[in-house]
């Protein structure tokens, strides 16, 4: 490699540019249906409608749409909630347009396939790392950086579901921008030899991104289907039921995590630059 190149994230004209600040503000209001003063500074981040209206419903906030994304906004328990839809791409978008908000914890509430053969539907999932294996990460940082979420923010998920009597795994998760991966032997091979934990499709952008625009964020995953077992793979069907179960669970600990974390009122970040 070049050694005068110089990575996006070593270039502090990039993320201290205040005409890209302007323009993600601008974004983050339109593609929201928010205005800028909404924002808390504890975001809750997921892929599903369902999700919000239930955060919606508990918070007696507003459920607001706009050109891509859906935000409900509680400013008695100092959180948002924002569906960003799905895939590693709308990942990375996502965090740099919530950088502007300078949130103090960000947590994604996501589902993923189990991967080991210990895991059922409904397990909840503390990822430690991610391996990116999708193209959005690479415009941010060099390929040998790990994504990793910011620890003090798993810590208190953790002591958040151990409070509720639950169970939890840890692990590295594979984030992939493969859809129907599921039908291809080749790379399901590589997901045994890798012993990831589990696949998902936006772990790795948002770690990594949010590492680099200096977004203290981690994510609880649910697991949604078991893809490797027979059968496993999910469905309209086993979908509603996995809501159904699961969705009050995954949002209590959720809130209740961004609750905590205020309430010790700790600098969370990965580290001083």
């Amino acid at each position: 490699m070049n050694s005068d190149y110089t990575f996006p994230f070593q270039n502090n004209m990039i993320y201290n540019n205040p005409d890209k600040r302007k323009i993600a503000e601008d974004m983050l209001e339109r593609y929201t249906g928010s205005d800028l003063g909404d924002f808390q500074k504890n975001i809750i981040l997921t892929n599903f409608q369902k999700y919000l209206h239930v955060f919606s419903e508990r918070s007696s906030a507003d459920l607001q749409h706009g050109s891509a994304f859906s935000a409900v906004h509680s400013p008695k328990d100092n959180i948002s909630m924002v569906d960003f839809k799905i895939g590693a791409p709308t990942a990375a978008l996502i965090i740099e347009m919530l950088s502007v908000v300078e949130p103090q914890a960000v947590l994604f509430l996501g589902m993923c396939g189990g991967l080991h053969r210990s895991l059922k539907v409904g397990d909840f999932i503390l990822p430690m790392a991610a391996i990116r294996d999708e193209g959005v990460s690479g415009h941010f940082i060099p390929p040998q950086v790990p994504s990793l979420p910011t620890f003090k923010i798993q810590k208190f998920i953790s002591s958040i579901i151990v409070e509720h009597q639950l169970d939890y795994r840890t692990g590295v998760v594979h984030t992939t921008d493969y859809r129907f991966w599921e039908f291809d032997d080749t790379f399901k091979r590589i997901l045994y030899e890798e012993r990831a934990i589990a696949i998902d499709m936006e772990c790795s952008s948002l770690f990594s991104v949010g590492f680099v625009s200096k977004v203290p964020i981690g994510a609880l995953l649910l697991v949604s289907d078991l893809p490797l077992q027979k059968g496993g793979i999910k469905t309209k069907e086993s979908s509603k039921q996995v809501f159904a179960a699961f969705t009050e669970k995954h949002i209590q600990i959720g809130i209740e995590s961004m609750i905590e974390i205020q309430k010790r009122g700790e600098h969370i970040r990965h580290y001083r630059w």
